[in-house]
């Protein structure tokens, strides 16, 4: 096949290539996209793509495969980081990294390939399989820490057909061994906890470069009294725990008032007013097609381990109710809920209120 390879300079996409490369049966081609945003690296001061870009040419070069760099900052001003700061604005919380595989990696690529390339491969953890109709599952990675159906749940049948997840079936620990085994330059290099745009830019930097300050009260929800003060609400999101910069915790943020321009915090030994097991989904992306609502078991909250049962019950055309069997205290408008039955990942939605 001929295939195009994106790499990001981190080792999971390399050990992804060169696993491809390995089975020597293939037209390689590796590709870079320029994603980063000039306005906030002249800002902070620093170029954090430059060693990922010079690590994927080295990655590349130890084979002899070809990298192209593809420019893709409009596509992401517009369909990315106009989407967060939009979600900030109005309170809710964002998910970029679900926007940016489904319209970015598999959808402005794939169009800037214009069907040249019989597969996209990249390094994420999770696994298609073809099903005896020619439809396609995504199915959850052996890892279940490092797994990412969550953030590839808003994919649709057709760009599934055109990726391979070539480390999908792999734990870390072996992914690891294999980037040893090829000696590649990035084999001893932390993983990125960056969202997908913004790579090692802290995202308060990002969101203080936007949209700025607006202080206000943090208050305790059940007694009503002002604690500290923030620097803006959307700085903060539901369930939050860290950064809140408070004594005598956990503190976790409950509630936002954009209005009053309040954060709403609860201790952990008081918050249980705060927990909820039920919320309403709507734009729900089914991998399977509709009738998958009727499979669903479990969900999951926030992309990580834990799978929690579920009931679904369908209350119009668009929206959902979701029962969860655990109550939480970080459901938040905004923010995906990804549904799965077993190993398959059927598809999310957006949490509403």
């Amino acid at each position: 096949m001929k295939i195009a390879v994106l790499l990001s300079g981190g080792v999971d996409s390399s050990v992804a290539l060169r696993l491809l490369h390995e089975e020597n049966q293939h037209e390689l081609v590796a590709y870079y996209l320029k994603i980063w945003l000039e306005d906030e690296l002249a800002y902070l001061g620093d170029c954090p793509w430059e060693e990922d870009l010079k690590i994927a040419k080295e990655v590349c070069e130890q084979i002899g495969i070809e990298l192209k760099v593809v420019s893709l900052q409009d596509a992401y001003q517009e369909k990315i980081v106009g989407y967060v700061l939009n979600e900030l604005k109005q309170g809710r919380t964002p998910s970029p990294d679900i926007y940016c595989n489904e319209k970015i990696k598999f959808g402005v690529f794939f169009e800037h390939l214009n069907a040249v390339y019989d597969k996209v491969a990249t390094g994420h953890y999770a696994v298609v399989t073809e099903k005896a109709d020619h439809s396609y599952s995504l199915l959850r990675a052996p890892d279940p820490i490092k797994d990412q159906t969550y953030f590839l749940s808003n994919l649709n049948q057709d760009q599934l057909a055109k990726i391979l997840f070539p480390i999908g079936h792999y734990l870390k620990s072996e992914v690891r061994e294999l980037a040893e085994k090829y000696n590649l330059p990035n084999k001893k290099r932390k993983d990125s906890q960056g969202i997908c745009f913004l790579g090692k830019i802290p995202y308060n930097d990002f969101v203080e470069f936007h949209l700025g300050e607006k202080p206000g009260d943090i208050i305790e929800i059940e007694s009503g009294k002002v604690i500290s003060q923030h620097k803006g609400v959307w700085f903060h999101t539901i369930g939050q725990r860290k950064g809140l910069g408070l004594g005598g915790g956990p503190w976790y943020v409950v509630k936002k008032d954009l209005e009053k321009n309040i954060v709403y915090i609860s201790h952990s030994n008081t918050m249980d007013s705060s927990l909820r097991d039920t919320f309403k989904v709507d734009e729900i992306n089914w991998i399977q097609g509709a009738e998958s609502f009727n499979r669903t078991k479990e969900l999951k909250l926030r992309h990580g381990p834990e799978l929690i049962p579920c009931i679904l019950k369908k209350i119009s055309e668009e929206m959902f109710e979701v029962k969860i069997s655990k109550a939480d205290a970080g459901i938040a408008a905004g923010q995906h809920a990804i549904f799965y039955d077993g190993k398959e990942c059927l598809g999310g939605g957006i949490i509403k209120g």
